[in-house]
């Protein structure tokens, strides 16, 4: 019995700390839909279509999807820290799963390191290639 309550309470957290990350990701601007369509963006789209934008550049693009995947690492982390922790908490003296947890969390670690490294060293190629191509010759 006091499994299938474990299981309820870890459940019911989880779902408690979702529905806070969705409150605290969604940027809700509109009370209504008349100022939702009298945005900027909304509003254009209404009037104009959905048309695709031909101003975006490609850095544009690929420092999107960096920021996207390192945002989504970064998710990753957060949940592999936290369930380590609760595995060390949850352990009760119990070595094995102790050690596990240590692991555990010192690979998440290693892995951010990594990650922020890779990030070091992208930004520092891209820069310098796009300081190198967009400089002009008189």
């Amino acid at each position: 019995m006091r499994d299938k309550n474990k299981k309820g309470l870890i459940l019911l957290s989880l779902a408690i700390l979702a529905f806070s990350i969705f409150l605290i990701i969604s940027d809700v601007k509109a009370a209504n839909l008349k100022d939702a369509f009298e945005d900027e963006y909304l509003g254009k789209t209404a009037r104009e279509g959905a048309g695709y934008d031909t101003t975006v550049d490609t850095d544009d693009i690929i420092s999107t999807i960096i920021q996207v995947v390192l945002s989504f690492l970064g998710v990753i982390f957060l949940v592999l820290m936290i369930y380590g922790g609760y595995l060390w908490m949850m352990a009760k003296g119990n070595e094995e799963q102790v050690t596990k947890a240590k692991n555990l969390i010192t690979a998440a670690i290693i892995g951010l390191v990594i990650v922020m490294a890779a990030y070091a060293i992208s930004w520092f190629v891209i820069s310098k290639l796009s300081g190198a191509t967009l400089k002009t010759t008189p």
